[in-house]
C-alpha cells in the first residue's frame, strides 16, 4: 500500500458540497482516504480571482502506481468541470494534487512528485504541517514543518473547519 498526500483545493460553488464530493470520489476511485486536515480559506495564489479558495490535505493509501492515480484524479477533477490550461491558474470547482506518493522522487512530462511548488505554497504547507509536521521532503531533506517556517509566501491562511 503507497501513502499519497493530496491538495484539495476549489473556489467555485459549494465548497462544503464540493469537498464531500471529492472525499466520495477518493475513497471510491482512488484508494482509502485515512487522514484529512482541516479546512483552510486562502487567497488565490499566482492569480487574481472573485473569491478564496477552500485548500485541505488528506492523506490516502493506494494500490495504483502514481501514473495510474494521476488519471483518476483528472477523471474526478472533469466530473467536477474542471478544464485544464496548461500554465495558467484559474478559479475552479476542484483541484487535485499529488503532493508526495511515499518518499517517491519521480520526474516524467506529465507528473513530477515531490510536487515542485510545495516549498512556495503556504496553502499547502499549513495543512501539511498540521496532519505530517515531521515528514521529510525527499529532494530538500526539510520537513513540512520547517518548510512552512521558512516559507517566504506572506499569505493569510485562515482555518475555516475540522
Amino acid at each position: 500500500m503507497h501513502q499519497v498526500y493530496l491538495n484539495l483545493g476549489g473556489n467555485i460553488g459549494d465548497k462544503a458540497a464540493n469537498f464531500n464530493k471529492a472525499y466520495e470520489c477518493i475513497n471510491r476511485s482512488l484508494g482509502n482516504l485515512t487522514i484529512k486536515s482541516s479546512v483552510y480559506e486562502t487567497p488565490p495564489w499566482g492569480f487574481h480571482a472573485g473569491s478564496n479558495f477552500w485548500n485541505q490535505v488528506v492523506l490516502i493509501e493506494t494500490e495504483m502506481s502514481p501514473e495510474e492515480l494521476l488519471d483518476q484524479i483528472h477523471a474526478i477533477e472533469a466530473m467536477f468541470g474542471r478544464k485544464r490550461h496548461p500554465g495558467k491558474y484559474l478559479s475552479r470547482p476542484m483541484d487535485i494534487d499529488i503532493l508526495y506518493y511515499n518518499d517517491l522522487i519521480l520526474h516524467t512530462k506529465d507528473l513530477i512528485i515531490p510536487h515542485p511548488l510545495i516549498p512556495q505554497r503556504k496553502f499547502v504547507l499549513v495543512p501539511l504541517a498540521e496532519i505530517a509536521p515531521d515528514f521529510k521532503h525527499p529532494v530538500l531533506q526539510r520537513t513540512n514543518l520547517q518548510m512552512l517556517e521558512n516559507s517566504g509566501d506572506a499569505s493569510i491562511i485562515k482555518k475555516c473547519r475540522n
